[in-house]
C-alpha cells in the first residue's frame, strides 16, 4: 500500500536574510526549523513513502524551500504552493504548473487577516483562473464551508480539497460529529475532495483517538475513499502521537475501513487527484 501524506510543512530559520512574515514570531509548530532531510528521516521511520509539502504561512508566500526539496527528491516530495491572493496575477497562474515539483495551490482563510478575503471580493479573480488552468486547490476555511460549496458549484471543473475535514481548532472531541456533518454538505459536489488529516490534533483522548471514529466514518462514507486523503500535518501532530501512530491510526485502528478503502485513502486517491505520477510506492 502506497502511503502519501497529504500535508506536511518544512521551514527555515527566521533570519534577516530570510525573515518570517509579519506577526508570525512564535507561530512555528516546533521550536527549531524542519528541513527536508530531517522530515525524510521521520517518513522512513514511519513508513511514509511520499508527502505533499505545504509552505507554512510563517514564511509568507515563499515556495522556494519546498520547491527545492521537491526538485532534489522528486519521488518523495511535491508542492501545493502559496500565492498572494490579494495580488491578482493571471500570468503567474498560467505558468504555475510549469514549476518543477509544483502540483497546485493551498489557500488559507482561517485567521482574522485572511478570513474576510474569501467573501469580500479579494479572492474572486482566482477561482475561474484556477479552473481554467486546471490547478487543484487545497483550502482551509473552516468557518466558511458554505462559501466553499458555492465556489464548487460555480466552478465544476475546479478541484477543491478541503483541509482537515473542515475542522477548526475548536472542533474537538464531542464536537467532531457535528463538524463532520458540516463538511459532508459539500460531498454532493463531485469536484470537492477532503483531507482526513491532522485528526489527532482534534482529540483530547490518547491514541488511537476513538472519540473521532464516528466523525471519520461519516466523512469517508459521504465522500468515499477515492475523495478522502489521509495526512498528518506532522509538525503539529507530534504533540499528540508519533508519526508512525499517525499512520497506524488509519491502517490498524479504524475497522470500518476495508483494505481497498485504505489503498485509496492512504495515497492512491491523492496522487490521482493531483496528477502526481512519480510518487514513491
Amino acid at each position: 500500500m502506497q502511503v502519501v501524506d497529504s500535508q506536511v510543512h518544512i521551514w527555515a530559520e527566521n533570519t534577516p536574510e530570510r525573515p518570517w512574515a509579519p506577526n508570525m514570531e512564535g507561530r512555528a509548530h516546533l521550536p527549531e526549523p524542519l528541513s527536508a532531510e530531517k522530515l525524510l528521516g521521520w517518513m522512513d521511520e514511519a513508513g511514509v513513502d511520499a508527502a505533499i509539502l505545504v509552505p507554512p504561512s510563517l514564511e509568507g508566500d515563499r515556495n522556494d524551500l519546498s520547491l527545492a526539496a521537491a526538485q532534489t527528491y522528486p519521488d518523495r516530495f511535491a508542492v501545493m504552493g502559496r500565492i498572494a491572493i490579494d495580488k491578482p496575477d493571471q500570468a503567474k497562474l498560467a505558468a504555475w504548473k510549469s514549476q518543477q515539483g509544483m502540483l497546485g495551490i493551498r489557500l488559507t482563510f482561517h485567521r482574522p487577516d485572511t478570513r474576510p478575503q474569501l467573501t469580500d471580493g479579494t479572492a474572486d479573480w482566482f477561482w475561474p483562473l484556477a479552473e481554467k488552468y486546471d490547478i487543484p486547490v487545497m483550502v482551509h476555511a473552516p468557518e466558511r464551508l458554505p462559501q466553499i460549496a458555492a465556489i464548487a458549484e460555480r466552478h465544476p471543473g475546479l478541484r477543491l480539497i478541503v483541509d482537515h475535514m473542515g475542522f477548526a481548532r475548536e472542533t474537538r472531541d464531542d464536537k467532531s460529529v457535528a463538524g463532520a456533518d458540516r463538511v459532508n454538505a459539500l460531498a454532493k459536489y463531485p469536484n470537492v475532495f477532503v483531507k482526513v488529516s491532522a485528526l489527532p490534533c482534534f482529540s483530547s483522548d490518547p491514541y488511537p483517538f476513538k472519540n473521532l471514529n464516528e466523525a471519520v466514518r461519516r466523512v469517508v462514507g459521504a465522500f468515499g475513499p477515492r475523495r478522502s486523503f489521509w495526512g498528518t500535518d506532522i509538525s503539529r501532530m507530534l504533540e499528540h502521537c508519533s508519526y508512525r501512530e499517525g499512520v497506524t491510526h488509519f491502517t490498524e485502528e479504524l475497522n470500518f475501513l476495508s483494505a481497498e478503502d485504505l489503498n485509496w485513502i492512504m495515497g492512491r486517491a491523492l496522487c490521482e487527484c493531483l496528477g502526481w505520477t512519480n510518487a514513491k510506492k
